[in-house]
């Protein structure tokens, strides 16, 4: 039996038993212990399985923690992040950016680029431009507060959007996978960073190394709509190449 008919052999099998150990698998394809070990060190490179002890189990969909911890974690790998993003960035460039953790570091980066407009539905991004006095015409979408999350959401949030169009769309998703695409936990949140995307002629996708080769409940962006993806130094080779060979662009 060829690599490729085991994995698909062994996908099957997980998505009946949700879990499945490494001696059983060997036992069903009728191979070594060690070939199977190989197929799902492949597998979870991938991202489509976890390996547990014994064997391999489904992934987990990635939840978000409360936002308020999520601003106090990975804050190097955030600001590394916020730096290389700010560089993509033009004089004269319309920006459209969502809320999140690190799109909120990311506003200390961007407030130093004079010359742009930022539109956004986050309260921290605008406050901290805001308050820098920086040379940017700020844009603060309308909406509703329906999140932990400081930002406008909702039926008015999306048609401003739409009356604006962006030469990069900078949004923080919660997973991001090279064959998936961009997602995010809630539905409101992943609304707002599709149709930013919908009205920008690049996207960038701004993520730690710890919600790449993953996904959650709702996806919004294909990765042939990815154009760039910032991450931190931390994240893997084999998966900066993943992305790579989807076509997408890595800054780390």
């Amino acid at each position: 039996m060829w690599a490729r008919e085991r994995k698909r052999r062994i996908m099957e099998i997980l998505d009946t038993r949700q879990q499945v150990s490494a001696g059983a698998l060997a036992s069903l394809l009728g191979v070594s212990r060690e070939t199977v070990r190989r197929d799902l060190v492949d597998l979870e490179n991938d991202g489509r399985i976890a390996r547990v002890h014994g064997g391999a189990v489904l992934p987990q969909p990635a939840v978000e923690a409360p936002f308020r911890k999520r601003m106090n974690t990975r804050q190097r790998e955030k600001r590394e992040i916020a730096r290389k993003a700010a560089g993509l960035i033009r004089p004269g460039n319309c920006v459209m950016v969502d809320a999140g953790s690190t799109t909120s570091v990311f506003a200390q980066e961007l407030m130093r680029v004079p010359d742009i407009m930022v539109v956004t539905n986050s309260i921290d991004i605008a406050t901290t431009i805001q308050s820098a006095g920086a040379e940017i015409e700020l844009v603060l979408l309308g909406g509703k507060l329906v999140s932990d999350v400081p930002g406008t959401y909702g039926a008015l949030t999306l048609a401003e959007i739409e009356r604006f169009r962006a030469d990069i769309a900078f949004v923080a998703p919660v997973a991001l996978d090279p064959a998936e695409g961009a997602f995010d936990f809630d539905l409101h949140e992943a609304e707002v960073a599709g149709a930013m995307i919908a009205q920008a002629a690049q996207v960038a996708m701004l993520v730690d190394h710890g919600k790449l080769r993953a996904t959650s409940r709702v996806r919004y962006c294909p990765p042939e709509r990815i154009d760039v993806l910032v991450t931190d130094k931390a994240a893997p080779a084999e998966t900066v190449e993943a992305f790579e060979r989807a076509g997408i662009r890595v800054l780390n």
